[in-house]
């Protein structure tokens, strides 16, 4: 686990403690490229993590996770399928946006496995932290870091299946339906991840 405070126990670490924390994070070269750590945000008590790849650009410059494009497509979503965000714990297994220039633009890069892992005690703080009863990974990175590197969202997707952070549930990345060829493929897309959000949403009301 990443040190959090000088003579602090991380394990007694709050969500607070760890965001001022991340925000000093050097375990690795992402922040030089970043403008500032997007740590996770959401309630305390909150019994569903949400948890992606990385911050995008419009990330990156608010500080906030989820906040750009895919977004606002996943609080239609989860609104559809009875999530209520501000019930709901949002973050990522990486803080910093990695990214590379494209003219004026700042293009996603993918995140290497060493950067990864570099992170990924950030996570487990959140995690021991909100102890939720499932971890919503949205897309292969995040859920091939949260449930492992066997996991392909293609064919286990709308599961719930063990990890070593608890159950966990793999579904597409929102960023994926909005990169969809065609607005016909969007919107078959858009239905099957709002009917992922919703066996979600059913678990949790049990």
């Amino acid at each position: 686990m990443a040190r959090v405070r000088s003579g602090a126990d991380p394990a007694d670490a709050t969500l607070e403690d760890l965001r001022e924390a991340a925000a000093v994070c050097r375990n690795c070269e992402l922040w030089k490229r970043g403008t500032q750590t997007v740590f996770g945000e959401g309630p305390r008590r909150a019994r569903a993590i949400l948890v992606g790849e990385q911050p995008g650009d419009e990330e990156d410059l608010s500080g906030r996770p989820f906040v750009g494009p895919a977004g606002r497509l996943l609080d239609k979503a989860m609104a559809e399928a009875g999530l209520d965000r501000s019930r709901v714990y949002v973050t990522n297994v990486v803080k910093h946006f990695k990214w590379k220039p494209q003219g004026k633009r700042r293009l996603h890069e993918k995140p290497r496995l060493s950067e990864i892992n570099a992170c990924l005690p950030w996570f487990e703080g959140e995690v021991g932290t909100i102890t939720p009863d499932v971890i919503v990974c949205l897309g292969a990175t995040a859920a091939q870091a949260v449930i492992g590197r066997q996991f392909r969202v293609t064919r286990e997707r709308g599961q719930f299946v063990p990890s070593r952070f608890g159950t966990a549930f793999g579904t597409v990345h929102p960023s994926s339906i909005l990169r969809a060829p065609d607005d016909e493929t969007r919107r078959i897309e858009r239905a099957r991840f709002v009917e992922d959000l919703r066996l979600v949403a059913q678990r949790l009301a049990d």
